[in-house]
């Protein structure tokens, strides 16, 4: 079974890409709604909060770990894989390696939320493979709550998203890192905002077509995940809002189970 953690519920763009890449395999979600975002909290706390979560995924049959959180994966990779004998994937560097390959000006633009953002990770990581690069970032803390409320074609929306990226269109990006998975949820609204010559990178696709290949890699693991077509989504807290925009993101509607680590306790 795949198991896939994030923030709240946008990891559930990371859960689609993962079932139109591996169609058939078996799927654990968690959002931790109660307690998004994560964006806003301390490293400390988020570490704390990916460790409690992948406990809970593992616990639920999960023998491989999908980090669907960029602010987690930004602070809490090393300390979640140190932690569990399990394959941990992180959403970062597959983005990372789409962008380089979508890039023609090396001018890159990084949106995400604050923590992700003051991790400097994807500067890093881009910087590293492609050291002549121009990396131009910018925090959008507004965007996780819009999307969790469900106000994805709201005119507040589009003039929030028309202002985070102002910065970048004006700086001529040729691509764009979207640095959360809550906001391909916004895709259209982004893309329209930052215009029509820029890549737009979608960590979702990216990780998922990343953890297809590693499955093809590893025949003995692949193996013995499970493939029964079926997936549980577990969330700590459920407002309509959640049901409403979970069922726009996979496509179908789908059972929500209040759950979480805290039952682990």
């Amino acid at each position: 079974m795949i198991g896939i953690f994030d923030s709240g519920i946008g990891g559930l763009t990371v859960v689609k890409g993962v079932m139109d890449a591996l169609p058939g395999y078996d799927i654990v979600y968690f959002g931790d709604t109660a307690r998004t975002p994560y964006g806003t909290k301390s490293s400390r706390t988020v570490v704390e909060y990916a460790l409690e979560d992948t406990e809970f995924l593992v616990k639920n049959g999960a023998k491989i770990i999908v980090m669907a959180c960029n602010t987690a994966s930004s602070v809490a990779t090393e300390a979640v894989r140190a932690a569990f004998d399990v394959p941990v994937y992180e959403v970062i560097t597959p983005a990372v390696d789409r962008c380089l390959e979508a890039t023609k000006k090396g001018i890159i633009g990084v949106i995400g939320t604050r923590a992700t953002i003051n991790s400097g990770i994807y500067e890093r990581k881009i910087l590293e493979k492609k050291p002549d690069a121009r990396v131009h970032c910018a925090p959008c803390p507004l965007l996780v709550p819009l999307v969790e409320e469900g106000w994805r074609n709201k005119p507040e929306t589009r003039m929030i998203v028309k202002k985070y990226l102002h910065p970048l269109k004006v700086r001529q990006i040729d691509t764009l890192i979207l640095g959360c998975t809550h906001y391909p949820v916004l895709k259209d609204v982004i893309a329209r905002k930052i215009g029509k010559r820029v890549a737009i990178i979608d960590s979702s696709t990216a990780t998922a077509e990343s953890i297809r290949q590693f499955a093809a890699d590893n025949p003995q693991l692949d193996a013995s995940f499970s493939k029964t077509d079926t997936a549980r989504f577990f969330v700590s807290d459920i407002t309509p809002h959640f049901q409403e925009t979970a069922k726009s993101i996979i496509g179908r509607n789908i059972v929500l189970e209040h759950s979480g680590p805290f039952d682990l306790k």
